[in-house]
């Protein structure tokens, strides 16, 4: 069941456009981080924990078996991203990872599958080990089901 509701783009220009171009092209343009092949992306649709409406990431593509990790890093700052509030708030999400979108369930990851899963996020995306140096807090690994 797709997710309802009126879209409010980001109010960050390069995420907009990311999104724009990725859905527009079913996934086939705007598909990696910042333009660099190795490090692919999908689109996570939530709900707004505050305001109620849709909002559109771009994510870093750690898949396994079917399972996605979406990383709550926000480049080691201090605090969690705002979608993270909206995914605990709102735990049914829409993911993206080509021309389709689909229905995912999400749920944070403690403990030993937390690990397991930082590790691949890492292995995908070695940036993640920096941001985990630069802040105190430990950076959210929420794993998405299909639903």
């Amino acid at each position: 069941m797709a997710l309802t509701g009126e879209y409010e783009p980001s109010k960050q220009q390069w995420v907009r456009d990311q999104v724009e171009r990725y859905e527009a092209t079913g996934g086939r343009e705007a598909n990696t981080l910042r333009g660099i092949d190795h490090w692919p992306i999908v689109v996570i649709t939530s709900v707004g924990s505050k305001s109620g409406k849709l909002r559109k990431n771009p994510v870093m593509r750690v898949e396994h078996d079917g399972v996605y990790a979406a990383i709550a890093s926000q480049g080691g700052a201090p605090a969690h991203p705002s979608w993270y509030f909206n995914v605990v708030s709102h735990p049914k999400v829409e993911l993206q990872d080509g021309p389709e979108p689909h229905t995912y369930v999400a749920r944070l990851a403690e403990g030993a599958e937390r690990a397991e899963w930082w590790e691949r996020a890492v292995a995908q995306y070695a940036p993640y080990a920096d941001y985990q140096q630069k802040t105190d807090r430990e950076i959210p690994v929420f794993l998405l089901e299909r639903a």
